[in-house]
């Protein structure tokens, strides 16, 4: 909860002087600081700057932590997963590799179906369980806040699962967790051909029970061709909203359905993956403020087509970087590699992913005014990574830089 870092050769702040995000060319600006330290005091940042500026006469029992020849920056802030899942899709992968289509395999019975079958089949514990292991894992590489959707169960008794293992797991991990329902994910099989009903399913029984035991700040559809369109994602969402939950889309990925106007027109929070969104869809999400989240795992990883995050930053989007961590289309809670894919295959700078990593994800959480910078007043969440310069992060890639993760003011040193 107490802990003063000293001496750090290079303080990343990614300051944000009162604004939520960070917007086109101040995305470079991440306010850095050298020979600097950090103050944290009761899980909170109470001092920042330069050592040479450092007046304060500290406690005996104050523990301290030397970070000479070490970069400091904000934790990194997850703001799309579906790290809660039960077995794997491994046999995909190979299917993928010997030239199947996401789509070929969804059409087969795999892909989403295939995992809603194993959720299904699981215990809460057994859930939890295995979520828990990852969200340790995220918090190695500089994860401190991760959002999760449900959307592998698409029944009631199996969505409600799924969120109660989510809250449960906010209240017990060190982790910040942010639970998203996603009960329109797909159509699961029992409502094959009949994907009204289904939505009146979520809509009449499902939503409002999340939103009276408040189990969800967010409620996101998968709005897309073949999944849920225009009219069901908006009727959904505006459910959603009724109920107490914030909205959120995934669009565009597959196709240009549009998504992200309706995300606009409905002052979502955010609109991701976003590979197909148009000129018209980028404008919508700029006029409507809404955060465009970029998942560039999955296009690496199913050899799509990548989102035009030059074109979105440029064009005064608030950008923000994810990992989709899933079993089916990213098996990756990295966060240095989305950085290093968005800036060898997107058109991103160094300085720009970690704004989008950081307080733009953050921003994508409506947590901007608690975390995603180092700043006066905010969550003590940071990562220490010994490399010589912050570009390191993404630059030397497949390796893991931090030592250790700080989680509330709290030190913990990676294995």
């Amino acid at each position: 909860m107490n802990l003063f870092i000293k001496n750090i050769t290079q303080l990343v702040t990614v300051a944000a002087h009162g604004k939520p995000w960070r917007i086109g060319p101040e995305m470079r600006d991440l306010g850095l600081i050298g020979e600097a330290g950090v103050l944290c005091r009761d899980g909170k940042i109470a001092w920042v700057g330069k050592m040479s500026e450092f007046r304060e006469t500290l406690p005996e029992d104050m523990p301290e932590f030397d970070a000479e020849g070490s970069v400091v920056l904000p934790g990194f802030v997850d703001a799309h997963t579906h790290l809660m899942f039960a077995g794997h899709r491994a046999d995909e992968f190979a299917l993928r590799a010997g030239g199947a289509s996401y789509q070929d395999i969804a059409a087969a019975g795999g892909g989403i179906i295939s995992t809603i079958t194993k959720v299904r089949e699981a215990t809460k514990k057994q859930l939890k369980r295995s979520a828990a292991r990852h969200l340790a894992e995220m918090m190695k590489h500089g994860t401190t806040t991760a959002e999760i959707k449900t959307g592998y169960g698409l029944d009631m008794d199996s969505e409600v699962k799924m969120l109660e293992a989510i809250n449960e797991l906010a209240d017990e991990e060190m982790a910040t967790v942010v639970p998203t329902f996603l009960g329109a994910h797909a159509v699961p099989p029992e409502f094959r051909g009949r994907p009204d009903a289904y939505v009146e399913l979520v809509i009449e029984r499902m939503i409002p029970y999340a939103g009276k035991r408040h189990l969800a700040v967010f409620c996101d559809v998968f709005c897309e061709t073949g999944y849920f369109d225009l009219a069901q994602t908006e009727k959904i969402l505006t459910a959603g909203m009724r109920n107490g939950m914030q909205a959120k889309v995934h669009a565009e990925e597959l196709t240009p359905l549009g998504g992200a106007e309706l995300a606009g027109a409905l002052g979502a929070v955010s609109a991701d993956h976003l590979e197909h969104i148009t000129d018209r869809g980028i404008r919508a999400l700029r006029d409507g403020q809404v955060v465009a989240v970029l998942l560039p795992g999955v296009s690496f990883f199913l050899n799509h087509r990548y989102a035009p995050a030059r074109a979105l930053v440029d064009a005064g989007v608030p950008v923000a970087l994810a990992s989709d961590f899933n079993p089916g289309s990213c098996m990756s809670y990295a966060m240095p590699l989305m950085m290093t894919i968005a800036c060898t295959h997107m058109g991103v700078s160094p300085e720009e992913a970690i704004t989008a990593c950081t307080l733009n994800g953050a921003a994508a959480l409506r947590r901007s005014a608690l975390e995603g910078s180092v700043e006066v007043g905010k969550n003590a969440d940071l990562i220490v990574a010994e490399v010589p310069d912050y570009r390191y992060l993404a630059y030397h890639f497949g390796t893991n830089h931090v030592t250790h993760t700080i989680k509330g003011g709290t030190l913990l040193e990676i294995p």
